[in-house]
C-alpha cells in the first residue's frame, strides 16, 4: 500500500520473519539507510514495516535492504 502526501510517500511493506524488537531494529535500520527515507516503523507483530520517503522507492532496493537485514520481503 502506498499513499502520497506533501512530498512524502508513505509506504507499507509485508516482511516475513520478524519476531522481536531486535529484529525491527535491524529491519528499521536497513531501509532508513536507503537514500530518501525519512522514517521507518516495523511491527513484528503484524509483520508490517512502513516507510516514510520523499519520493517513491525502488522495491528491489527495499527488498535488498530487507536480505542484507536477514529477513524477506513478501
Amino acid at each position: 500500500m502506498t499513499a502520497e502526501t506533501k512530498n512524502e510517500v508513505t509506504t507499507v511493506y509485508r516482511v516475513k520473519g520478524m519476531t522481536c524488537g531486535h529484529c525491527e531494529g535491524a529491519v528499521s535500520a536497513e531501509i532508513s539507510a536507503l537514500p530518501g527515507v525519512t522514517s521507518v516503523t516495523a511491527v513484528a507483530a503484524t509483520g508490517e514495516v512502513t516507510v516514510v520517503s520523499g519520493a517513491p522507492l525502488d522495491r528491489e532496493a527495499v527488498g535488498a535492504a530487507v536480505d542484507e537485514a536477514g529477513y524477506e520481503l513478501v
